[in-house]
């Protein structure tokens, strides 16, 4: 596996003392906050564009049926947060000030989201409420409910949240455990939940209703295995394991996967089509830790590139407040203006509207999501927080 070893002149990359390589590793990483501007960007590319003429604010031929990948960003925000709360992770914090610290991130900016999707998604609409689902969806844990209505209540986009919920919840408690475990054992643990993912996938559509695979799919539980790898690669990262491994290099393979996934689906017989779709989830989940890591060993050496550069960092800031308002505003626009034509001219509008959408997110980030989240960080008790600074581990 790439991320673990590498090859150089035929040889195994060796493993840099881990006291060494602690001592150099940045805890603030810029290069994965704009990352994450462009894994929001994919996912309302997905969103505007839909799924082909039937849903969406218009369809460019140029970037469709790729852009319908696009929805796979939220993988790299999985693999993302598994590997960012295991970078900076403080042993001695009081798992109450944890949970703090993540509600105080990101509840604020949803339930403002939640009012303006309530309004698009019900009130606009005209659709009537199933108030348990949109009650639900409200507190993030909507995916465990087989009978929402609809199934993606409230604001869709928030199921996603409902998956990262349960990895906060778990955080604490399996980070004591990871963090000690030999680097032989952790991978192998890695590998087998991504191969149980797609085995879960595969069990799923051809076991079940397609509505109940669906919702297994969706299911929390699910996505564990995504935040493992995260995990897995920030401490491999911290343990001094290197990859000569450019950032352009998996840029260049999720690229060739993109092309070659919608390229290959036209001459596969169903059952291989079918493979192809169970194995998605695992294999964007590799690349996008392989991305990560190029970037991190990247910006770690010193290299400073345009991931570095403040508009990209901001926008990396704003993207979590854009990811929450963009599904909204195309859904509004289409009840307001109706579908554009799905042609090439409608880039202009996704690009026009993605600037609605920024400018809507700094002010929710502005005035919601970063004092809320000050507000209510000052407020964790001293008792609560870490004592000494976090150690990397050294197994």
């Amino acid at each position: 596996m790439s991320v673990i070893t590498a090859a150089r002149n035929g040889r195994v990359s060796k493993r840099v003392p881990a006291e060494n390589a602690g001592a150099v590793l940045p805890t603030r990483l810029d290069s994965l906050t704009s990352l994450r501007f462009f894994a929001a960007f994919a996912v309302f590319a997905h969103h505007f564009t839909g799924v082909g003429n039937k849903t969406g604010y218009g369809t460019a031929p140029s970037i469709f049926p790729y852009s319908e990948m696009g929805g796979h960003g939220v993988t790299f925000f999985f693999v993302l947060s598994g590997f960012l709360m295991t970078w900076v992770y403080k042993p001695h914090e009081h798992p109450i000030a944890f949970y703090i610290r993540r509600v105080a991130r990101i509840w604020p900016a949803t339930l403002v989201a939640a009012a303006l999707a309530y309004y698009v998604f019900y009130f606009r609409a005209d659709q009537a409420v199933e108030w348990k689902s949109f009650i639900a969806s409200v507190f993030l844990v909507q995916n465990w409910l087989p009978e929402a209505t609809p199934t993606l209540p409230g604001n869709p986009v928030t199921w996603t949240l409902s998956v990262e919920i349960l990895f906060y919840a778990l955080f604490p408690l399996l980070a004591r455990f990871i963090v000690r475990m030999r680097t032989p054992l952790l991978v192998a643990l890695t590998i087998a939940g991504l191969v149980g993912m797609w085995a879960v996938n595969w069990w799923a559509f051809d076991s079940l209703a397609p509505a109940t695979a669906r919702w297994v799919m969706r299911h929390p539980v699910v996505y564990l295995p995504q935040f493992l790898l995260g995990m897995t690669v920030a401490l491999l990262l911290r343990r001094g394991f290197r990859v000569p491994l450019r950032p352009i290099v998996p840029l260049a393979l999720l690229a060739a996967y993109v092309y070659g996934y919608f390229t290959l689906r036209a001459h596969l017989s169903a059952a291989y089509d079918a493979q192809l779709d169970y194995t998605l989830r695992p294999t964007v989940a590799l690349l996008a830790a392989l991305i990560i890591v190029a970037f991190v060993q990247r910006e770690a050496a010193g290299h400073r590139g345009i991931l570095n550069k403040k508009p990209l960092i901001l926008l990396g800031v704003w993207s979590y407040a854009f990811y929450l308002l963009h599904h909204s505003v195309i859904r509004l626009s289409i009840y307001e203006w109706g579908r554009v034509p799905d042609k090439d001219s409608a880039l202009f509008s996704m690009l026009g509207m993605g600037l609605v959408v920024l400018a809507l997110s700094w002010v929710l980030y502005r005035f919601v999501e970063e004092p809320a989240n000050r507000w209510l960080v000052r407020r964790i008790p001293a008792r609560w927080k870490p004592a000494p600074p976090a150690t990397p581990a050294t197994r």
